[in-house]
């Protein structure tokens, strides 16, 4: 038998909001500040609610539906060649796309 038991006992202040903004690396105006700490407050309440109903007896939902492994059938289809899909390409040589770099070291 699972057991699922939420506990929140948190305070939505400023400081919660600043250590949230920099793990996310975000910064907020003291006006988004609030609007923030008014969500964040909503979503601590939700989850205060939560935990009021009794889940006793209830089985846990593992699974969104009872079918497993849906998969559909390997379809052989045709295919455009190298020259066609390398056609409207703005950059490229004979073999490759090319991109502009977007990872640094």
């Amino acid at each position: 038998m699972w057991v699922l038991v939420i506990f929140v006992f948190m305070e939505v202040n400023d400081e919660l909001v600043d250590q949230l903004a920099h793990l996310a690396r975000l910064s907020f105006e003291p006006t988004e500040k609030e609007e923030i700490k008014k969500d964040l407050q909503k979503m601590v309440s939700f989850i205060e609610k939560l935990n009021e109903i009794d889940t006793a007896g209830v089985e846990p939902l593992l699974f969104m539906t009872d079918e497993v492994n849906v998969l559909r059938e390997d379809e052989v289809k045709g295919s455009i060649s190298r020259e066609e899909a390398l056609l409207n390409a703005p950059h490229k040589d004979d073999r490759f796309f090319k991109v502009p770099k977007v990872i640094r070291k």
